[in-house]
């Protein structure tokens, strides 16, 4: 991704981080106000109604309240009653392991022991990459599940000569209806049933669970009436499913994406070919209708510094070489003078400077060069004979 890129897209997530806090802050703020508001009147009845609690004392109970409210206790049980529901009971234990692993993470049950929060450390660090894994398996299985049933309708629509076009918009909506009734609206109204939530507490904890966000102010089998052990585990198999249906359509959403890339790119190259094929031709009518165009202005004469004038007599200089001795005399054909139009090449104007000082500096006191004749080219090399290893001299005697 480029930087330009990365930078906008940086841009407009910080601007939608913004204005998410500005609408929350304008929906949220009122009521907390309010709730504070209610807290301190509260405070202040039961003092009245109460005048040997201090006001200190009670503060520090609202804080232990507060505290073990956030471990998981339940304000409406006795510590005399009997109840079988427990946060720790096996059941919310296993689906607790699984909001773990799936990143969830409610909040409703916090771990307060240190040998508890250490051993959450390593159940993390390996059981989320092993969800990763199985819910792209499930993931694909469910997809390709679903794409073939969808396909088989395809082609009745195929039979009934629909558009293919046709047929892959009512495909894809077929895909997310089916996913929606399954995974959505279904557990709705399951939970509407179960938790006697409204539908629009059952729908916002099923899109926040999906979405992996999970706030923890609704959490299915919560409630203290929920005694079945198996309600939060069949939770917890709701959960893998539909974040590996939302895995599907993310990844199909992705590769429609791709192909409308690639082809956008390839119209917008042949766009880019037509108009280059549009501008030439325009350029060439264009031409012809002018004319042809007017020459280019002669370059400028280049002056050049030349030697004093020599005292008389002077001899002219040769125009061209003598001929040699018995030779054909030859005509040397004059340098044609430079063309109106400019060189291409800076070292080719260079090179024709050089030329025309150099003929410009023979025209003064430089005396002909004596006659040359033809030289002639020098035999080839016989090669040399390869010569045979060398017999070692004894030192002290001469070779005969």
């Amino acid at each position: 991704m480029r930087s330009t890129t990365l930078l906008a897209l940086l841009a407009l997530v910080m601007l939608y981080l913004v204005l998410g806090a500005l609408v929350f802050q304008a929906l949220e703020q009122p009521h907390e106000q309010q709730a504070q508001r209610e807290l301190g009147e509260v405070r202040e009845k039961f003092l009245r109604a109460h005048p040997c609690v201090s006001e200190l004392e009670l503060g520090l109970f609202i804080k232990d309240v507060a505290e073990a409210l956030g471990g998981g206790a339940d304000p409406e049980i006795n510590s005399t009653t009997n109840s079988s529901h427990s946060v720790w009971n096996l059941g919310s234990a296993f689906f607790f392991s699984g909001t773990i692993i799936t990143t969830i993470g409610y909040g409703n049950a916090a771990l307060r022991t240190d040998a508890g929060r250490l051993f959450c450390i390593f159940y993390a660090l390996v059981g989320i990459p092993l969800f990763g894994i199985l819910l792209a398996g499930v993931g694909d299985r469910l997809g390709s599940s679903l794409r073939r049933g969808i396909g088989h309708i395809e082609a009745i629509f195929l039979k009934w000569h629909v558009p293919p076009e046709l047929v892959r918009v009512l495909s894809a909506m077929l895909f997310l209806l089916i996913g929606c009734l399954l995974f959505v609206l279904t557990p709705t109204f399951v939970f509407c049933y179960m938790e006697d939530w409204s539908q629009l507490e059952a729908i916002y904890f099923v899109i926040v669970t999906l979405t992996t966000v999970g706030f923890g102010d609704y959490v299915a089998g919560a409630d203290p009436r929920q005694d079945s052990p198996a309600y939060q585990p069949l939770v917890w198999f709701w959960i893998l499913l539909g974040l590996a249906y939302f895995a599907s359509v993310l990844t199909t959403i992705g590769n429609w994406l791709r192909v409308v890339s690639r082809r956008t790119r390839a119209e917008m190259g042949g766009l880019t070919a037509q108009a280059a094929s549009w501008t030439g031709t325009v350029t060439a009518r264009v031409t012809q209708r002018a004319g042809p165009p007017a020459p280019p202005p002669p370059p400028e004469k280049e002056w050049v510094l030349l030697p004093p004038p020599c005292p008389p007599p002077c001899p002219s200089p040769p125009v061209g070489r003598p001929p040699s001795p018995g030779l054909p005399e030859k005509k040397v054909a004059a340098p044609s003078p430079p063309t109106a139009s400019a060189l291409d090449y800076p070292s080719e104007n260079l090179a024709f400077i050089d030329e025309s000082s150099d003929t410009q500096s023979e025209r003064g006191c430089a005396l002909p060069r004596a006659p040359r004749g033809r030289r002639r080219p020098n035999p080839p090399k016989k090669p040399a004979r390869p010569r045979g290893p060398r017999r070692p001299r004894d030192k002290g005697m001469l070779a005969v």
